[in-house]
């Protein structure tokens, strides 16, 4: 009635709508069972009837295309077969050499033979793919050690014993047997033959149980019963044999491994990482370069790095700490190609020798931490350990890890010492100036506070009946749906001379969840996963975290009329409400419950839980921001109630948006740690709270127990996720040491989010769930929470899954330093925990940073700390017998030959500023749905009116960066019934500068449409600004431009007609728009082809991403239609 007083002729366009339509006002369908809708003028004709027919065959000939194309995508060629398996090596032969002159000496043949027995006795050995050995050649012998040397440890096969005792003599504590040469050839072969096998995908890791062992052995000498240098010649061979340019040896021998360390110290191509005995110096072997300011020299200055403890007596949580406050950092920057492990297990409590206490599990852990590295391409070799049963205890766990075990229990405070926090101290300020990852420490003085208690976690050994991951999922969650959806749009058709009403779609899908678990069946995930059943919640259970009032009022919508349930949403900050969205909510409850219960009895190992409505944001009391229920909080009060009410759960959220409702909920107890990783901007973006700020600690005894990392001004990613991690988010959680860890896992952080507008990438999502699953024995449940880019959303959470069976991390995209905004967030948070938590107080001088050279500005992110150049190519020293000056540059990770398949578009995102907005309004409000984004005025020395045709790309050199178009996207309209308190709302007008963010994830009452686009009076008629996307996830679908290029002037292929086409950049079809015939949007239906060109604006829409895209991906394609049109090219997109 509004419409037609107001003299409006409406065309409803009821074309079919590639997401499944949301019922009308007034209805309760479900919308995973969609109707069928029927055009108005449907007389069934024998020409409609041949016109249908040919229409479902071209439909079923492009779901048989996009089948087979599903399948080569698939079918990387250009990938290395995917590794599986354990190599094992172990020889008879290394228990030959025994000293014939001291039959106590402690690097004796039990150390081996102890080790193999109880990896026997433990079943780990039939579950390794066992080796044979092999002797390393003379010349592999000769990449580190002189052929002098080689010679003369050749000829002591046939010495005397008095002979083989007066050469030992010569060295420092060394005996030599007849058979040690054979042996320690062996001991080299063995792991350059793991090397082999793991480079070339034959196995994923390897562990070489040999002797002698390897790490003092230098060049021209025997050192510390180490003939020859097993790791050293490893990576040089490496290198040589396989082409790798980065090499990282982890040394946790309680001696210093100095032959390693003379051998690289030049070398920027090896880092070198040593915790070690120290006492001052006063500990074999007596060195002032095993200090930490021993960093390297030359080329290699930096990339040598020493942890020495000053104090015996370290436990679990000192080794823990250094890794992961020092050596994750270092290797994340260095990102290495292979991973070698000098696996000395002398700092095993009960070894005479290292005097230290730590547990045989802390090598579990340590193995686990190392498997993020390198796609997982570890090899591990024996080196010390002299206290035969805590020695073959240790190896034993670290196998245990490789094999894919979830890490056990630490029988210690995951807390560090202060003499270990000493120590670590020095050495990063020993390195500072060199990486970029370490200079996010600001310095100064941290609070020496008496810190929470540590806990330690007594271990259940339960025996799961499955090594399974659990997975629930229920299509009944898809019941709950917007009835409304955003309601409708009124939009100006120009050429046609009407109004069109548009349909919009809420951020928060039901085919978020369909979308996700598709994407697991797809990837074969589902399979390998053990389903796990729904349940409903019960309302006792809910009240574990929710007031009766709220779950009454939750539950009556149930009965509500469709009038009803939109006044009552409309009181909740961002809720929409249908007739199911109670039993949806209480669904996505009850499935966690009996995920969390089969992970606690030891039915799973770990878990995923593909469930909606999200939870973080519920309150106790009420609902908000897409949520009702707080999922998340009620699993882990469930989880206490049917264990104990003191089992201490880590809720972990990445989730682009601060979980109010889980903080609330737990700020005043000490048994939910409770950590938040989101977007604040200075409390602007949802839930505009400043309750989510860093100083926001918890009440109570809760005070320490809330962590809130808020992210301002800049759009993160990767480095500034695992920059937390590493200095924040692991170190608290160790020392929290939970016994259930639960992620709110919302994905809007993800890259191409259109709400969370951040860059983190699935690959990164996999490094933060590895890094989780080293906590709690591995009892980790994934929960799904936001995000709102079906592609991001589905990618993401298949990856954390992925993880969570023990797949290999993937190798990251390169990585960028931390932005500096980052840095001040990290700080922040570290000097408000400080107080609490122990492991955050490294103390460097506030001096160093003000020392380094002044900040790049923030637009020119670099890569390299002082000093550094750049990064890009590092080669490997030359063997002693070549041995000159090395001139490489000292780097951070290096992009490699073997990487160069690493995604353009990623690439591309890195030279993008990210520390400013793609929009000419800097504000930092929340993203409004759909991707909009802020407006870009037209300028008024444009010539918009014009009837002359322009090219785009003039319009916007004269005029600014964004082209002014009128509204042509290939998008479908459909009519929707509008509830009456929103008709108001529909009518995009006025600055989105006057908008005030009312919603969750910036969900307004506004209209998409009006965010996304400005309207501007230019005469009388209405003129539109697009901001387009300077990134797409689906960018990578587009395909070269035929060898004829784009002939602007083609008809539409299916019905002839010129006006309004398309062509689609992944098969170049041409076909018209919704105006027409809407024959691209059936194409982009049937076949997935996400990105269509327009040939009116040379435009690119994106089907899945809603929203116009402008990337240097798409150049060739705008500029072969530009040069059709308009006769010459376009500059280049940057």
């Amino acid at each position: 009635d509004l419409l037609e007083d107001c003299g409006i002729c409406v065309v409803m366009d009821s074309a079919t709508d590639p997401t499944p339509p949301r019922a009308p006002k007034g209805t309760s369908r479900s919308p995973h069972k969609p109707q069928q809708s029927k055009r108005e003028n449907s007389k069934p004709n024998h020409k409609q009837n041949l016109q249908e027919v040919r229409r479902k065959g071209r439909m079923d000939r492009g779901k048989a295309e996009e089948e087979m194309t599903n399948k080569l995508k698939n079918l990387d060629l250009r990938c290395k077969p995917k590794a599986t398996g354990t190599g094992l090596i172990y020889s008879d032969v290394y228990s030959r050499p025994r000293c014939l002159w001291d039959a106590s000496h402690p690097e004796c043949p039990e150390r081996i033979t102890a080790v193999i027995e109880l990896m026997e006795k433990e079943g780990l050995v039939s579950r390794c793919v066992q080796v044979e050995s092999r002797a390393a050649s003379e010349e592999e012998l000769s990449l580190v050690h002189t052929k002098e040397f080689i010679n003369r440890m050749k000829s002591t096969q046939k010495m005397t014993e008095e002979e083989l005792k007066s050469v030992s003599d010569g060295y420092d504590s060394v005996y030599l047997h007849p058979d040690s040469f054979t042996c320690a050839c062996l001991a080299v072969g063995s792991v350059l033959l793991l090397v082999d096998k793991v480079m070339t995908s034959e196995l994923q890791n390897g562990f070489s149980v040999s002797r002698p062992p390897g790490h003092h052995a230098q060049t021209d000498k025997m050192n510390g019963y180490c003939m020859f240098n097993n790791l050293a010649v490893a990576a040089r061979y490496a290198q040589k044999q396989h082409g790798i340019q980065r090499v990282l040896i982890v040394d946790w021998d309680v001696h210093h491994g100095q032959g390693i360390q003379y051998m690289f110290q030049e070398d920027p191509s090896i880092l070198y990482f040593s915790v070690h005995r120290y006492e001052e110096g006063s500990y074999w072997p007596h060195l002032p370069e095993s200090d930490s300011t021993a960093v390297g020299s030359g080329p290699g200055e930096g990339y040598n790095v020493n942890v020495p403890w000053n104090k015996i007596g370290m436990q679990d949580g000192d080794y823990v700490t250094v890794f992961q406050r020092l050596l994750l950092p270092l290797a994340y920057e260095f990102q290495p190609q292979l991973v070698l492990v000098a696996a000395g297990f002398d700092s095993v409590v009960g070894d005479f020798k290292g005097e230290m206490c730590v547990s045989p599990q802390c090598f579990a852990v340590l193995t686990h931490m190392l498997m993020g590295l390198a796609q997982g391409k570890v090899v591990l070799a024996l080196e010390g350990g002299y206290n035969v049963e805590s020695t073959a205890e240790g190896a034993c766990a670290s196998l245990r890890s490789l094999l894919g075990e979830p890490c056990p229990h630490l029988t210690s405070s995951g807390a560090p010492s202060e003499s270990a926090l000493k120590s670590i101290s020095k050495t990063i300020s020993a390195l500072y100036p060199f990486w970029t990852s370490l200079q996010i420490l600001e310095g100064g003085t941290l609070s020496e506070a008496e810190p929470l208690p540590s806990a330690v976690c007594v271990e259940k050994n339960l025996k799961t009946s499955s090594g399974r991951t659990g997975l629930v999922y229920d299509q009944r969650m898809m019941d709950h749906h917007n009835m409304w959806d955003s309601g409708s749009l009124l939009m100006r058709d120009e050429r046609r001379g009407v109004i069109l009403l548009k349909k919009l779609h809420h951020p928060e899908l039901p085919q978020r969840i369909s979308r996700i678990f598709s994407r697991h069946e797809e990837l074969g995930l589902v399979e390998r996963c053990q389903r796990i059943p729904a349940r409903l919640a019960t309302e006792k259970e809910l009240a574990f975290c929710h007031g009766l009032a709220h779950i009454d009022t939750i539950k009556s919508t149930e009965q509500m009329k469709p009038r009803d349930l939109y006044r009552l949403g409309d009181e909740y900050n961002s809720i929409y409400i249908s007739n199911e969205s109670y039993r949806s909510a209480l669904m996505a409850a009850g499935a966690c419950f009996n995920s969390a219960k089969a992970i606690l009895t030891g039915q799973v190992r770990n878990g995923v839980a593909i469930v909606r409505p999200p939870g973080h944001h519920a309150e106790k009391d009420r609902a908000c921001g897409f949520c009702f229920f707080n999922t998340a909080a009620l699993t882990a009060r469930y989880a206490q109630s049917i264990t104990h009410e003191s089992l201490r759960v880590l809720i972990l959220d990445w989730d682009v948006h601060h979980g109010n409702g889980t903080q609330h909920i737990f700020e005043e107890d000490d048994s939910v740690l409770y950590i938040s990783l989101h977007r604040y901007e200075d409390g602007t973006f949802f839930p505009s709270s400043e309750d989510a700020d860093y100083d926001k600690v918890g009440k109570g005894k809760g005070a320490g127990y809330n962590v809130n990392i808020p992210w301002n001004g800049a759009k993160m990613g990767d480095p500034e996720y695992l920059a937390a991690f590493h200095n924040v988010v692991m170190p608290i959680a160790r020392e929290f040491a939970p016994e259930l860890v639960l992620v709110s896992a919302g994905f809007d952080a993800a890259r191409g989010d259109p709400l969370g507008g951040y860059h983190v990438t699935p690959e990164g999502y996999a490094h933060l769930t590895h890094q989780l699953l080293s906590l709690a024995a591995g009892q980790v449940l994934v929960i799904l929470e936001g995000g709102y880019n079906l592609t991001s959303i589905s990618e993401s959470m298949a990856m954390c899954t992925s993880m969570l069976l023990g797949d290999v991390p993937p190798m990251l995209p390169s990585l960028l330093p931390p932005h500096p905004s980052a840095a001040i967030t990290i700080n922040n948070v570290l000097r408000a925990h400080a107080p609490y938590w122990r492991s955050l107080r490294i103390q460097i001088p506030e001096s160093l940073r003000l020392s380094l050279p002044s900040p790049q500005p923030k637009s020119k992110r670099t890569s390299a700390g002082k000093g550094k150049k750049s990064p890009r190519q590092v080669t490997p020293a030359p063997s002693p017998s070549q041995r000159s000056s090395v001139t490489t540059s000292p780097a951070s990770p290096p992009s490699v030959q073997e990487d160069s398949g690493l995604d353009e578009l990623t690439q591309g995102l890195h030279s993008l500023d990210l520390s400013s907005s793609t929009s000419a309004n800097s504000s930092p409000t929340s993203v409004p749905v759909g991707g909009a984004r802020p407006k870009v005025k037209a300028s008024p020395l444009r010539d918009v009116t014009a009837t002359q045709e322009v090219s785009p790309v003039k319009v916007m050199e004269r005029g600014g960066e964004i082209p002014c178009v009128k509204e042509s996207t290939p998008i479908k309209e459909e009519k929707q019934s509008i509830p009456e308190s929103a008709e108001t709302d529909t009518v995009a007008m006025g600055d989105q500068e006057s908008c005030v963010s009312e919603g969750a994830v910036g969900y307004m009452k506004k209209s998409v449409f009006e965010l996304v686009c400005g309207a501007v009076d230019m005469g009388g008629d209405t003129m539109y600004v697009v901001d387009p996307l300077a990134w797409c996830p689906h960018l990578d679908s587009v395909q070269p431009v035929p060898p004829g290029g784009i002939d602007v002037f083609r008809p539409c292929e299916e019905c002839g007609t010129d006006a309004e086409n398309w062509i689609c950049l992944c098969c170049y079809k041409v076909l018209c728009g919704r105006f027409v015939n809407e024959h691209m949007v059936t194409h982009g239906q049937v076949s997935g082809h996400p990105l269509v060109l327009s040939f009116a604006d040379l435009s690119v829409w994106c089907y899945p991403c809603e929203s116009y895209v402008h990337n240097k991906v798409l150049y060739e394609a705008k500029n072969a239609a530009h040069l059709a049109k308009f006769g010459e090219e376009i500059p280049p997109i940057n």
